[in-house]
């Protein structure tokens, strides 16, 4: 039986009705730029995540991007950022002609190691990026202790986390800036690019909003260099649609994570750990296995969707081959970038689709 990675038509059908009407209300207005819709969203993403401000901007990327930049974040300046990741973490700093300085991940989480944070500060750090990755927050208290004593700023790359919480603190609220992705395969996702980042500061966002929109606060009147960054109203109307039912769409993927849990227990396969301080809303589920490649075959056989996040860790990429770095700095990264694969885990996944990804993995794996 063919099972999909993800099945967005799936998640379309049952609330089709709504979300045409707030496309085709969008329409009706002809505000596509900074309408409405865009004030609506921001004010619940900042409701949800617990922060003061959030900012529409026009993808996960450029929330990173513009965080750092409005964090003024420049030239010469060193950003840390997890070895093991999706490349925006990395890419924004690198745009900015700053440095990015990979630091190794957790075994079990893939999170950022914050024990191994404070030996990569040097005189030039400016920032620390953690990310949470595949829907679980790093350990933001032991982070934010960090840059507290080194006096930086904490952006958090929460582009896979929406949602998600730390200690009762959700994802996005413990940092000086909270970054969110809406690309399509997340658990928010909107029907194109589209980001957001939140903040606290009344200084943060007004400068994320005037580099939004070419760096101006009067129109045509730019005070500093900005971008076009601005996320589209039909974007932001799909958005205040699927956000009602994001709760219990996270709630489908924790119950298919259990029961993934519990199937792979007692075989060698390492099913995500997950720290009893946190909730999990499993943008990914994925897995690690010693025979990977055999996996990878099987499921491509069986048309059972899959996909590895991520291949290779920043510091192996060609275009960091004059950063220093070499194979065998960051084992944990190189492990985990040697053995993961993500399986579906998307909350209209049946029953029976999920016995099916079950019986393959455990057939090569278990």
């Amino acid at each position: 039986m063919a099972v999909p990675l993800l099945d967005l038509k799936r998640q379309y059908l049952p609330i089709k009705e709504r979300l045409d009407a707030a496309v085709l209300k969008v329409f009706d207005h002809g505000r596509f730029i900074l309408g409405p819709e865009v004030s609506e969203l921001e004010a619940k993403v900042s409701a949800l995540s617990g922060s003061r401000y959030a900012v529409g901007v026009a993808s996960g990327t450029d929330a990173l991007l513009l965080s750092l930049r409005a964090a003024g974040v420049g030239e010469g300046d060193e950003v840390i950022v997890p070895d093991y990741s999706f490349f925006a973490s990395a890419g924004v700093i690198s745009r900015l002609h700053a440095t990015p300085i990979f630091v190794d991940i957790e075994e079990d989480t893939y999170n950022i190691d914050p024990s191994k944070i404070a030996a990569a500060i040097t005189p030039k750090t400016r920032a620390i990026m953690p990310v949470h990755l595949f829907g679980q927050a790093a350990d933001m208290d032991l982070i934010t202790e960090i840059a507290g004593k080194h006096n930086l700023v904490v952006v958090e790359d929460a582009a896979q986390a929406i949602g998600a919480a730390y200690k009762g603190r959700k994802a996005g609220s413990m940092g000086d800036f909270g970054c969110f992705s809406f690309f399509p395969s997340k658990n928010l996702g909107c029907a194109g690019d589209g980001g957001m980042v939140v903040v606290n500061s009344e200084e943060y966002n007004e400068r994320l909003r005037m580099l939004r929109v070419h760096g101006w606060k009067k129109k045509y009147y730019p005070e500093i260099v900005g971008y076009n960054s601005r996320l589209a109203t039909v974007q932001a109307a799909v958005l205040n649609v699927k956000i009602d039912y994001l709760h219990d769409w996270t709630e489908g993927r924790r119950a298919n994570a259990a029961r993934y849990d519990e199937a792979f227990t007692g075989t060698e396969i390492k099913t995500p750990v997950v720290k009893d301080y946190v909730y999990h809303i499993y943008n990914q589920y994925t897995i690690a296995v010693r025979n990977r490649d055999e996996l990878l075959t099987a499921l491509k056989e069986k048309e059972i969707g899959h996909d590895v996040y991520y291949p290779i860790p920043f510091h192996l990429l060609p275009c960091y081959d004059d950063s220093g770095y070499a194979k065998g700095d960051f084992p944990v990264s190189e492990k985990a970038a040697a053995s993961v694969v993500s399986i579906p885990i998307f909350p209209e996944l049946t029953r029976q689709e999920q016995d099916e990804v079950i019986e393959v993995v455990k057939s090569v794996s278990g």
